[in-house]
């Protein structure tokens, strides 16, 4: 290819990069797994007559679902396996909060999880029309389907995740929750810290057998209490709370001598905190580091 060509195709692979990797990224809720897709679709864009492609981003849009769609069946492969609960690696949303999207839905920690319980297609049309303002007939272009079946889609998408998502609180209110449940948790003040917990609160630790964590989610206020207690040990006078935005969302990081140890994220409900998210596997916390 001539070095023309190939500075026009990287041109214009480049624009269109964010959005690829934001489409990928919640497909597959991993940044590795997110890269090696776009780096495949370059792969693919490099090859293709583009000559005949009136819209870069409409193309790429389509190889870069099409090709994630294929990876999710051996990226809930590896989920199956993994040592403990799997959480989704978070990333930093401070510069991008979109990230690459017209609107910043589907990347909170909690959604992405969710996201887990549909079908590969049904995660693709529920991020193309929530999160990349897709019409239907657009995704049933990208799916090779029916306008029609794109729409059953979305509405058995939605109904999965309505299913299990409580009534949120606003983003102030459950900024709150999650500044005075670290405060709590770091002070000892366990009775507070309690207070603050819906009775059906769920805590899903991510250690990935690197490092020591509850392997299952722990559900109930009790011993959700219990386990913060049993860890409060960590938070050595020398560890480090900072507050980050992370998946378009405030989230706590905390780091020793400049090495990231965990990050705490959490949902919020009428009821006070229904899920608390701890990423511990260092393996997914290098993206995170505070700036």
């Amino acid at each position: 290819m001539p070095h023309a060509d190939i500075d026009s195709a990287a041109t214009e692979f480049e624009i269109v990069r964010p959005r690829l990797f934001g489409i990928a990224y919640r497909m597959l809720g991993t940044v590795a797994e997110a890269e090696d897709v776009v780096q495949d679709a370059w792969i693919r864009w490099q090859g293709t007559d583009r000559s005949q492609v009136r819209s870069p981003q409409a193309f790429l849009s389509t190889v870069i679902t099409r090709l994630a769609i294929n990876a999710s069946g051996s990226s809930r492969a590896r989920h199956e396996v993994y040592t403990g609960h799997w959480l989704p690696e978070p990333v930093l949303t401070d510069g991008d909060p979109a990230l690459g999207a017209e609107r910043a839905e589907a990347l909170e920690l909690g959604l992405l999880l969710l996201l887990e319980r549909l079908t590969p297609n049904e995660r693709a049309v529920y991020l193309l029309r929530e999160a990349f303002d897709y019409d239907f007939r657009e995704i049933a272009e990208v799916l090779e389907t029916s306008e029609a079946n794109a729409r059953q889609l979305a509405r058995r998408a939605r109904a999965h995740l309505e299913e299990h998502r409580s009534r949120r609180v606003e983003p102030a209110e459950r900024d709150r929750l999650l500044r005075a449940f670290l405060s709590a948790a770091q002070s000892g003040r366990l009775d507070e810290l309690e207070h603050l917990l819906a009775e059906d609160v769920v805590l899903y630790p991510d250690g990935g057998g690197v490092v020591p964590a509850a392997r299952r989610p722990v559900v109930g206020r009790g011993r959700v209490r219990t386990i913060i207690e049993g860890g409060a040990s960590n938070l050595t006078p020398d560890v480090s709370v900072t507050f980050v935005e992370a998946n378009g969302e405030l989230a706590a990081v905390m780091t020793r001598g400049g090495e990231v140890l965990a990050l705490c994220s959490i949902t919020a409900g009428r009821n006070g905190i229904d899920r608390i998210y701890f990423l511990l596997n260092p393996e997914k916390l290098g993206g995170v580091t505070p700036r």
